[in-house]
């Protein structure tokens, strides 16, 4: 079954697939524009900069945000190899992100259904649309290959 997503999803497994250069967990992300235009990439940084928030995620959310001059993601949509955990699923959250859009689910940290649902959370002020199981064959091995490799 082909998504809409499917094109920035396939980015996004190339930006999990050059974080195994730097040692990262292989996770990348994307962040489309209203028009669907590519204005943010990101993948896994943290071994890379010793940096605990470097998450492919907030790496992208950032370089979307200096792209539109603003914080505020309306109407934008992040497409991430692996369910957000909670720090992401916070942040996409605070940048108002209109739409999330993922691979493979995360069962020992995700925050967009499986472990924990801050996206939905009905007492925040802001919910995005939540999109699972986008190419999530090809994002879930990517990172089983990478942990069984770390075993």
């Amino acid at each position: 079954m082909t998504s809409a997503y499917d094109d920035a999803m396939r980015l996004g497994l190339g930006q999990g697939e050059a974080a195994l250069a730097t040692g990262d967990v292989p996770v990348g992300a994307v962040v489309l524009a209203p028009d669907g235009r590519v204005i943010g990439v990101g993948r896994n940084l943290r071994e890379a900069t010793h940096d605990p928030t470097a998450h492919a995620e907030v790496v992208a959310l950032r370089e979307a945000a200096g792209a539109l001059g603003s914080w505020r993601l309306d109407d934008c949509t992040l497409v991430v190899t692996l369910e957000p955990c909670t720090m992401c699923a916070g942040a996409l959250v605070l940048a108002r992100v209109s739409r999330v859009v993922f691979g493979a689910w995360d069962p020992k940290a995700g925050a967009a259904g499986s472990l924990w649902d801050v996206v939905r959370d009905r007492r925040l002020n802001h919910r995005p649309e939540v999109v699972s199981g986008v190419l999530a064959d090809e994002c879930g091995h990517l990172l089983v290959d990478f942990f069984d490799g770390h075993r």
